[in-house]
């Protein structure tokens, strides 16, 4: 028979996939590092068992314990692994940047989860970094991880990740390309790669806002580089002591857009569901294309799962809401919408039950239905006028006060051409989708749209 032992066993030998749309554009074979295959969906399972294992080995992680440990979500799983089939209990911070379904994950396979405000300084005592420190003090029998100065993270991308590009490109690697932030699979694997072959470029990817680019190019710790940024899981606020910049031989800052669009593309397009980091990392190589020849063999660590990042870089909505999609249709509107069905009122309703809707589900615009037809239309700003006028009007049927209907739109209309519809008088259209089903289309719906 064969099979594991237990679900650590099945940690690293992960794949690599030749790339083809969303790199078309370069010269070069370009292979990712697939590294959700991992059984904790991240690279980081494998720096995590190696932290827990050499803690063990030195005596500070003993039978009962507590592991602590600040993190983004990736580490903590690959710990929460550990500690399930080691005995262990677990106690994480991170930040509020990070995704919910990466907090509920970690809550899922047993972690005590804290979460700390993202924009602080890291010695600030309510960062994550500190509080999981402070924890780590007051709490008997513990362990505080710290990944980012812990250097068995690097060593576990020496004495894995690297070899196992080396063997699996049959010694061809010209490029690594990492997405970074610990600094330990970037050091850890180029090191090795760099000792098969030192002409091997290992190549960074940081993101804007993170003082690590500036720090590589100048050897300055510049505070001012540092400012809020939304990508997951990469860049830093400080230069963590896994990092060997000896190693690294170009840092490639993105935006937060490119890196979501590309997640999003390579999803898409390459039929791999990845996570933030990995859209970042191919939108760092592109801009790096100029450098790269035909005989070329690139690898770019894809370092997590694209689950971890539904309520964020997969939900159209929240995309719009930062500007990282382009809204150009009715259909795009209504498609980055939570699937909620459309409200509306019978015109044998009392006015009264008019109102009661139009608060409890804060809207201003009620299209009138009977017998399944759009027959008429009740706005907020003309029911006030009518009620101002006439206060019992509330015991009134809704079709006594209702106007025309709200115009209805083709799904493909462009947004701009909606000024036609929507003005002073007329604030919302209605379009209907291919399964016949209606939805509203309002004045805010036009700026969020136009302003994203």
């Amino acid at each position: 028979m064969k099979y594991c032992e237990n679900i650590l066993d099945t940690i690293g030998n992960t794949p690599l996939v030749k790339l083809h749309r969303v790199t078309a554009s370069l010269p070069c074979t370009v292979l990712a590092k697939v590294e959700f295959f991992n059984p904790g969906n991240s690279i980081k399972d494998r720096m995590a068992l190696k932290m827990v294992e050499v803690a063990e080995e030195k005596g500070l992680l003993k039978p009962g314990g507590t592991i602590i440990e600040g993190t983004s979500g990736n580490t903590g799983m690959g710990l929460a692994l550990a500690a399930v089939i080691k005995g262990y209990k677990c106690i994480f911070t991170t930040t509020d940047k990070q995704s919910k379904e990466k907090v509920d994950i970690l809550k899922a396979v047993g972690a005590e989860v804290v979460v700390c405000p993202t924009n602080v300084l890291p010695d600030d005592p309510k960062s994550y970094y500190s509080v999981s420190r402070r924890l780590s003090q007051e709490i008997p029998n513990s362990f505080y991880v710290n990944q980012y100065d812990n250097l068995a993270n690097r060593d576990a991308h020496y004495e894995q990740t690297g070899p196992e590009i080396w063997e699996q490109t049959g010694g061809k690697i010209t490029h690594l390309v990492v997405a970074t932030g610990t600094g330990g699979t970037i050091t850890g694997t180029g090191k090795y790669l760099k000792e098969k072959n030192p002409d091997i470029q290992v190549w960074a990817i940081d993101s804007y806002g993170s003082l690590l680019t500036k720090f590589f190019r100048t050897g300055e710790l510049d505070m001012n580089e540092v400012h809020p940024y939304i990508t997951e899981g990469i860049g830093e606020d400080f230069v963590p002591q896994n990092y060997d910049m000896s190693v690294i031989d170009h840092f490639e800052q993105v935006t937060d857009k490119d890196g979501a669009v590309m997640a999003r593309r390579i999803a898409k397009e390459e039929g791999i569901f990845v996570g933030y980091s990995a859209g970042s990392a191919i939108s760092g190589l592109l801009q790096l294309k100029d450098r790269l020849k035909p005989t070329d063999v690139v690898v770019v660590v894809f370092h997590d799962h694209g689950s971890r990042y539904v309520g964020k870089v997969y939900n159209d909505q929240w995309m719009m809401e930062r500007g990282f999609l382009d809204v150009k249709t009715v259909r795009d509107v209504v498609n980055s919408r939570r699937n909620l069905p459309l409200v509306t009122i019978a015109p044998d309703e009392k006015v009264s039950a008019v109102i009661q809707k139009m608060k409890k589900f804060d809207i201003e615009h009620l299209p009138v239905l009977q017998e399944g037809k759009i027959v008429g239309a009740i706005s907020e700003g003309g029911l006030f006028n009518k009620l101002i006028d006439q206060p019992d009007l509330k015991e009134s049927a809704a079709g006594d006060v209702m106007h025309r209907p709200f115009p209805i739109v083709h799904m493909d209309t462009p947004i701009e051409k909606l000024s036609v519809y929507i003005n002073k008088e007329n604030g919302a259209v209605l379009t209907q989708d291919d399964s016949g089903d209606y939805h509203i289309i309002t004045k805010y719906d036009i700026i969020q749209a136009l302003g994203s």
